[in-house]
């Protein structure tokens, strides 16, 4: 549910526990995701003005790098074990279909601030229709692990308290930079990140970089 939903929108943000989750984790350490990097600085600057803006409502130690998440995979392991285990062949097959797409560069449209009931996030568009191909390839070999349909947005931040619903829909209003950013995307990561650290750094191991335009 979306804050901006004025039928469905959450009662109020919730508060992330800075916490270890062994319940999630099951002592596995690290969580991999197919990523769109973020390294547009108009993107970056839009991105700084909405924390700055959601200010303390937020924790103050997100570490994670800008990115759009793709493809949600799971747990990288040499053989599943649990249902959110990701072997390696699965990767593997995922790399090869991602190149025998032959994918070319594409561009993605950064909106305004919007929030989920955990995270606020800029809105992501994707004029082409470029994200559902790509997507479509990876699920060919790994189901997502997924609890909501998939939706592109840009992560701002995690809640550091619980704001009421009428105070963040103020505050998320007043956010007046909704001008349609272009995000250029040229290559796409598969990355993974501490699983212990709910909003620690990302660390790219593997790139796929995507065919240049004709024009390019």
């Amino acid at each position: 549910m979306l804050f901006s939903d004025p039928l469905q929108a959450p009662a109020q943000s919730i508060a992330c526990e800075r916490r270890d989750y062994p319940e999630w984790h099951r002592g596995r350490t690290r969580y991999g995701v197919w990523t769109l990097p973020v390294d547009c600085p108009r993107v970056l600057a839009r991105l700084e003005r909405a924390r700055a803006h959601l200010g303390a409502w937020l924790h103050g130690d997100y570490r994670r790098q800008a990115h759009v998440t793709l493809f949600v995979c799971g747990f990288p392991a040499e053989a599943a074990r649990f249902d959110d285990d990701f072997p390696g062949e699965r990767l593997a097959a995922q790399i090869d279909a991602l190149s025998a797409l032959r994918a070319g560069r594409f561009e993605l449209q950064i909106g305004n601030l919007d929030s989920y009931a955990s995270a606020p996030f800029l809105t992501v568009s994707d004029p082409d229709q470029r994200l559902e191909a790509l997507r479509s390839a990876l699920g060919q070999h790994s189901a997502e692990i997924r609890q909501a349909p998939y939706h592109p947005h840009l992560t701002v931040g995690l809640y550091a308290r619980a704001v009421p619903r009428q105070a963040l829909q103020q505050r998320l209003g007043g956010f007046a930079d909704a001008e349609p950013l272009a995000l250029p995307i040229h290559e796409l990561h598969y990355s993974t990140y501490a699983a212990s650290e709910l909003a620690g750094p990302l660390h790219v191991e593997h790139r796929l970089a995507l065919c240049p335009s004709p024009r390019s």
